[in-house]
C-alpha cells in the first residue's frame, strides 16, 4: 500500500499543506510515523476522506503494463471510480459491486471478463456507463518479469 508524504496527501485531497497537519493534529486524519517522525498517509485514507466529503478518489499514477495494454483514455463520459465491494461467480456470469462514496454500483458482467480484470474485493475499478449498459475496466496489472 503506497505511503504518502503529507504535501502530495494534501495535493490528492485539493487542500493546503497547513490544514492537512492540523487534521493530523485533530486526530481527524490516520497516518503512520516514520522512524524521523514524519507523517505518512495512506492511499486508503485519501480515499476515505474524499469519500467522505462525496467527493471520487483522483486517478492514480499509471501502473506499467509489460506488452500489456493500460486503460488511457475512454471516449465515454460516464466514468465513475470506486472500490470493489464484492464479487459473486455464478457459471458464465458475475456480478461486481462497487461503493463509489456512500453509494453503491452493482454490474453483470462475463465470468471471462472477471477472470481477465482479476478483481477482488478492495480494489479500485471504474464503472463505464453508456446508455443502459455498465462495463467494469481496471488497469492491467504489471506484468514480472524474468
Amino acid at each position: 500500500m503506497p505511503l504518502l508524504t503529507v504535501r502530495q496527501a494534501a495535493e490528492r485531497l485539493g487542500v493546503g499543506y497547513s490544514t492537512l497537519k492540523q487534521w493530523i493534529y485533530k486526530g481527524s486524519v490516520r497516518t503512520t510515523r516514520t522512524e524521523g517522525g514524519h507523517h505518512r498517509i495512506a492511499e486508503t485514507e485519501i480515499e476515505r476522506l474524499l469519500a467522505k466529503e462525496g467527493r471520487l478518489p483522483s486517478t492514480r499514477a499509471p501502473r506499467r503494463a509489460g506488452g500489456g495494454g493500460v486503460l488511457m483514455v475512454v471516449s465515454g463520459r460516464n466514468r465513475l471510480r470506486g472500490i470493489v465491494d464484492e464479487v459473486r461467480r455464478d457459471g458464465l456470469i458475475a456480478q461486481v459491486r462497487l461503493r463509489i462514496g456512500d453509494q453503491r454500483l452493482t454490474a453483470v458482467i462475463t465470468r471471462d471478463a472477471l477472470d481477465e480484470l482479476q478483481l477482488k474485493r478492495g480494489d479500485e475499478a471504474t464503472a463505464l456507463i453508456k446508455a443502459t449498459e455498465v462495463m467494469i475496466a481496471r488497469e492491467a496489472p504489471a506484468r514480472q518479469e524474468a
